[in-house]
């Protein structure tokens, strides 16, 4: 699994999108997978971030809402390194471990952007459906 998701009904996210993916398409690999690396290549945009980070921000960010399990991020990583969205590099520093670095490359910019966009018409299309002059 790569990434959970954790709704308080009693609390429910802010967010309609975050609600609607976390209800409707958790359970679907592949938006799983497409969201897990646009999420990665925006925090990676600009600073080269490693795995540990990315989780610790994803969860940060989302304000617990959703929780990337590390050892679930790493064959996402290797997958996008592969395809050329991200370039990794080890890095050592004296009395801590071994890291690997993941930068953006051009690739995974233009990927990026693509995901972003494809992103506004998503949340467009919702606002479209369930927005305020709707529910009259």
């Amino acid at each position: 699994m790569i990434a959970s998701v954790r709704i308080d009904p009693r609390n429910p996210p802010r967010n309609m999108c975050v609600s609607y993916i976390s209800q409707f398409h958790m359970n679907i690999p592949e938006l799983k997978k497409g969201s897990a690396e646009f999420l990665i290549l925006s925090l990676i945009e600009h600073r080269a971030r490693h795995g540990y980070e990315l989780c610790r921000l994803i969860e940060e960010r989302s304000e617990g809402t959703i929780v990337f399990n590390v050892a679930s991020l790493y064959p996402v990583l290797y997958r996008m390194e592969e395809r050329g969205l991200v370039e990794g590099r080890w890095v050592e520093k004296p009395k801590q471990r071994r890291r690997r670095f993941y930068r953006l490359t051009r690739k995974g910019s233009e990927a990026l952007e693509h995901s972003r966009q494809s992103w506004k018409e998503f949340v467009r299309a919702i606002g479209r459906i369930v927005g305020p002059s709707y529910a009259r």
